[in-house]
């Protein structure tokens, strides 16, 4: 959607496999991919930008802050990515997302508000009563 140049590089640091559980919240730097079970809030710190990938059996319960947010799994929070947020097919937030740039697949859904911020924020909670609110499911256009 956003073209080759503006392709998502995905640089893992830390993997937490699928037989993995965190209870509590996860502060983490650089790349982090998930495909274990996070009952509390993950966040990207750090002077590189932060950027959390979520497989189709990782699961957030809490809010999630990166610079970029790669989903294909399930968020129940809020989403605070200030660059991008990438949802993939069988993505699903039960929450609002608030983003930078967003691209959504087909099937993605989204229950809550859909939030644009400026490109250069940091990933940080922001009211903006002119936010599209409802739930969304992409789907394919009608001919």
């Amino acid at each position: 959607m956003f073209g080759k140049d503006k392709a998502l590089k995905l640089r893992v640091d830390t993997l937490i496999g699928k037989g993995s559980r965190i209870d509590g919240d996860l502060a983490f730097e650089g790349g982090l991919h998930l495909d274990g079970r996070v009952t509390g809030n993950v966040r990207g710190e750090g002077s590189t930008p932060a950027t959390l990938s979520v497989s189709e059996q990782g699961q957030i319960d809490g809010s999630v802050a990166a610079q970029n947010v790669v989903l294909n799994g399930t968020v129940n929070g809020d989403i605070h990515a200030a660059v991008r947020v990438v949802l993939g097919a069988r993505a699903r937030v039960e929450g609002s997302v608030h983003y930078g740039q967003i691209e959504m697949a087909l099937g993605a859904e989204i229950r809550g508000r859909l939030v644009p911020i400026g490109a250069d924020a940091a990933p940080r909670l922001v009211e903006d009563s002119g936010a599209v609110t409802g739930r969304y499911t992409v789907t394919e256009a009608a001919g």
